[in-house]
């Protein structure tokens, strides 16, 4: 080797040494970590699940189609990037926090795609920052004696459950009237407590063939589509929940207080790409489900369903106060859902007892069984971002409220609620 060419491998080398001792700063992080989510959508789906970001980028994606491989190196690198910032407020430092556990998340997700097991705890630490508690089968017998108090008979429980629930069931054609007034209702309430952005809307549409009930497509410039699963019967009480968890205060307001708050406002750009698989979905699942106890308190949303929603759906209002004490109950056997989808993904249930812990444990609707243990092969660990992410969001929430007047107490709630909402604060902060 001559001297010339030793001499260029010199300044190389210098040159590298000298880029590795310069940290990338956190917004090269934050542009880096947003083309490599970008670049994971093109290996699956369902990860990109929101982009208003540059369409070029997305364009790009598709074009470099790159390596899973070379996707989790330069996350890693990212990661060791960030290791090298420090914070200067706090709020930076929930932004290096936020992009670490979103970058960690990713490189799980990746190794999953190529192939890599996880138990049902690794994944869900990996992947939403948390571990869901776990209940055997007597935990939740114990629940569905209550239940069983409520709706007495001498058939067994699951039918018994059903039977009094069909009375409930928003007839086809009067389904529409239903949504519009409850998401009007849920919005009214949101819009009471925090300032909406002034162009946000959304666009409702009904569909079918679907693995969930309801979902938020967001759009950007605080623009959604909602899709509602007409494949099944909807029961009265789901319209408030919907009208709430994908529209207000739930996944609409969310994604667009985030856009407003941090993409437009600060130019953190992570926050224009949404990767599904990530801990940003306990929070938003979380806030979504918590949103409508917040806008509808047990008593309120009772009245409110039984003077405008039942006659709208031609029900018996009289029926309103037992249904609602029913999916009061209900709810407390949320997490049997996490348990079954654990011992399914894990191989210790096969369809059919998983389908069975469903309608005997959960009293899970029988025709909506089967659609569930789709939503676990499809999105796995994901179920516990619906109830572990509320119990998080609320406690967070209400260690926040210091006042003892009611209404006061309530608009605390609300401040801390849309605080939560604008910040990138991810489950672990949940507990501080």
């Amino acid at each position: 080797m001559n001297r010339l060419a030793l001499k260029a491998i010199a300044g190389s080398l210098a040159l590298v040494l000298a880029g590795g001792a310069m940290a990338a700063s956190v917004q090269d992080v934050a542009e880096r970590y947003r083309k490599l989510v970008l670049a994971v959508g093109q290996h699956d789906k369902d990860y990109v699940d929101a982009y208003y970001g540059p369409p070029a980028l997305q364009e790009q994606a598709v074009r470099e189609q790159r390596p899973l491989a070379a996707i989790r190196a330069d996350a890693q690198a990212a990661i060791a990037d960030l290791a090298n910032n420090k914070a200067g407020n706090a709020d930076e430092a929930l932004r290096i926090e936020f992009l670490q556990k979103q970058l960690r998340a990713m490189t799980a997700r990746v190794d999953m795609l190529a192939g890599k097991k996880f138990t049902f705890d690794e994944e869900t630490a990996l992947l939403y920052d948390a571990v869901t508690p776990h209940h055997d089968r007597a935990y939740y017998e114990a629940l569905l004696k209550q239940v069983d108090a409520l709706v007495p008979g001498k058939e067994p429980l699951p039918k018994r459950v059903q039977a009094f629930r069909a009375r409930f069931a928003i007839p086809k054609e009067r389904l529409k009237p239903v949504m519009d007034a409850a998401i009007a209702a849920c919005r009214a309430r949101t819009a009471k407590y925090m300032d909406l952005p002034a162009s946000e809307s959304f666009v409702l549409e009904f569909v079918t063939g679907k693995p969930w009930s309801g979902y938020n497509w967001y759009k950007g410039d605080a623009h959604s589509l909602i899709q509602i699963n007409t494949e099944f019967p909807i029961y009265i009480e789901r319209a408030v929940d919907l009208g709430c968890h994908e529209g207000y205060p739930g996944h609409h307001v969310y994604n667009a207080l985030l856009e407003k708050a941090l993409v437009k406002e600060r130019n953190w750009v992570e926050f224009s790409v949404y990767p599904l698989y990530s801990p940003m979905s306990l929070v938003a699942e979380g806030s979504a489900n918590y949103g409508i106890d917040l806008a509808f308190p047990d008593e309120e949303r009772v009245a409110f369903e039984r003077d405008v929603l039942y006659p709208l759906a031609g029900l018996d209002p009289a029926l309103a106060g037992r249904y609602g004490r029913l999916m009061k109950l209900l709810s407390q056997l949320s997490y049997a859902d996490n348990d079954n989808a654990m011992h399914y993904l894990e191989g210790r249930f096969t369809r059919e007892q998983a389908i069975e812990w469903l309608v005997n444990v959960a009293l899970y609707p029988p025709e909506k069984a089967g659609q569930r243990v789709q939503f676990y092969d499809g999105l796995r660990g994901y179920v516990i971002n619906y109830n572990l992410g509320k119990d998080l969001v609320k406690a967070w929430v209400e260690r926040r409220v210091t006042a003892t007047d009611p209404a006061q107490a309530r608009a605390q709630r609300w401040a801390a609620f849309r605080e939560l909402l604008s910040s990138p604060r991810l489950a672990s902060g949940l507990r501080d």
